[in-house]
């Protein structure tokens, strides 16, 4: 067993009603890193976190210094590859400044839904845009270090974030 306090005491342990400060890495099922995020994100453990349930269980009583790494499916994380959100146009049918790789536009359907899609292909005189989230239909792995433990307030539990 890992001993944690390094003189300062019991830790905190991460559970409800915790504000609890991240780093994170996501890596597709490869070993590639596809996502990092090196500056510290905060949030309230047990409430509307916005976390993947899956990663915020497996965090459930670690401390600062915990490193953990959770595996999540395609229907635990982004879901699956939606091929009815990937459209097709003539490159001459677009403006000039969607006209290169990974460029977004925002589009608004008769029901006034907004979503984001990105340009993933061009070839041919064709230009492919995908609604879907980069990560949709794919197995990742979630490679979380925690940094802070600590009660949260009122309003940060309120808020679900800080």
């Amino acid at each position: 067993m890992a001993c944690h306090d390094s003189g300062r005491g019991e830790l905190e342990r991460i559970g409800k009603h915790q504000a609890v400060t991240v780093t994170y890495r996501i890596s597709d099922s490869a070993g590639r890193t596809v996502e990092q995020n090196d500056l510290p994100v905060g949030y309230v453990h047990g409430g509307d976190s916005g976390l993947f349930p899956k990663v915020e269980q497996a965090l459930d009583g670690h401390v600062s210094g915990d490193r953990v790494e959770v595996t999540l499916s395609p229907d635990e994380a982004f879901g699956d590859h939606d091929p009815a959100l990937t459209f097709v146009d003539d490159l001459d049918n677009v403006p000039p400044q969607f006209r290169r790789l990974g460029a977004e536009v925002e589009m608004v359907n008769a029901r006034n839904e907004s979503r984001t899609f990105r340009v993933t292909d061009i070839a041919d005189g064709q230009l492919t845009v995908d609604g879907n989230h980069p990560l949709a239909g794919q197995t990742v792995t979630f490679h979380v270090h925690v940094r802070e433990v600590r009660a949260a307030t009122a309003e940060e539990i309120a808020a679900g974030r800080f």
